[in-house]
């Protein structure tokens, strides 16, 4: 038996998308505390979403390059992750993990073989890697932009490592990606959106399921 899939929906805002996500049988829902993403929700919305989704599905904070402040004031929340989704160091994750005293998922910015080989360095300082679709230049946030990367890219990766797949993931692209790549778990945001930050319950349901049924 293969190990379940773990399913994440990231950019959730509202109560009413969280409970669809939870509905539709997700692992993982993440939250952005970024204000430059249209999918930012502050401190006193991230601590409602929070506190619903306790003990109900596992929360993720999303932060990019946090000061020391951001990380305490998130920390104090007490979501299950936070997915460092900057240009942070492997020191500065290792540090942030310690300062929180929560577990890391760190995403990994993916467009060239020099990118992949980057990705080990980050094994022993984080609990668990997201390999994401490298932002096109000029683009003023990292993730969530809709592009997938040329997965054969990882077929470099030591086969022992586990890691979790984004970047451009849609409904109808999700059982390839796992077909082809095998991860360890799937990371959906604009993929099930109707506009930039705009989440659709019928989207979710329908990404859940078919990576649920790609993973056999």
């Amino acid at each position: 038996m293969a190990d379940p899939l773990i399913i994440k929906i990231c950019g959730i805002k509202t109560p009413a998308l969280l409970e669809a996500t939870i509905e539709a049988g997700a692992d993982m829902v993440g939250f952005m505390h970024f204000e430059r993403s249209p999918r930012h929700v502050d401190l006193e919305v991230l601590q409602q979403l929070i506190s619903i989704a306790r003990g109900r599905i596992e929360t993720c904070v999303v932060l990019v390059n946090p000061d020391n402040s951001t990380v305490v004031e998130v920390a104090a929340l007490s979501p299950d992750w936070l997915q460092l989704h900057g240009p942070e160091t492997p020191h500065r994750v290792e540090a942030i993990r310690d300062e929180a005293g929560i577990a890391i998922l760190k995403a990994v910015s993916i467009g060239s073989a020099d990118d992949v080989a980057g990705v080990a360095q980050f094994e022993s300082v984080a609990d668990r890697l997201l390999l994401d679709a490298k932002a096109p230049k000029g683009a003023d946030r990292s993730g969530g932009n809709g592009i997938t990367f040329d997965w054969t890219l990882l077929k470099a990766l030591d086969p022992a490592l586990g890691f979790m797949l984004s970047g451009g993931l849609t409904p109808e692209t999700v059982g390839d990606a796992i077909r082809q790549v095998r991860p360890m778990g799937v990371d959906v945001s604009s993929g099930v959106e109707t506009a930039p930050g705009v989440k659709s319950a019928e989207l979710i349901r329908s990404f859940t399921a078919r990576a649920r049924e790609a993973h056999g």
